[in-house]
């Protein structure tokens, strides 16, 4: 069974490279870009994999944040990469205190991210 990650950034080139890169490397991809619409498929689905900016509405916003948040109440299992351009010490800190699994920088070559992807969801991690 593939593993099923669910991709949540406001840029649609992000969310269509991610797609396209992941989905013929045994991935079952969906994609968000706002909080509500992702939080409503962590809902109902059951995800592997969570890869999320922090900014999802302007350059003050910190939605990925409570994503996080979110996903650690109703989805605990759920592994969480942070993608972000807007990354800071106190940044990472505060989502790794979260429970991020990992905090990355854009850009981000997607054979790295595919990589850190696998590592994370392969059964056992």
């Amino acid at each position: 069974m593939k593993p099923r990650i669910l991709v949540v950034d406001d840029e649609e080139p992000i969310l269509l490279a991610i797609r396209e890169y992941f989905s013929p490397r045994k991935f079952e991809v969906d994609c968000a870009r706002e909080l509500e619409e992702a939080e409503a498929l962590l809902s109902h689905i059951r995800y592997a994999l969570l890869i999320a900016d922090l900014r999802l509405t302007g350059i003050h916003s910190n939605e990925g944040l409570e994503l996080i948040r979110f996903a650690r109440e109703r989805s605990p299992w759920t592994r969480i990469i942070v993608l972000t351009g807007y990354g800071s010490a106190e940044m990472e800190t505060e989502a790794v205190g979260r429970g991020v699994d990992a905090f990355l920088q854009k850009p981000m070559p997607l054979a790295e991210l595919a990589d850190i992807a696998t590592e994370l969801t392969r059964p056992g991690a």
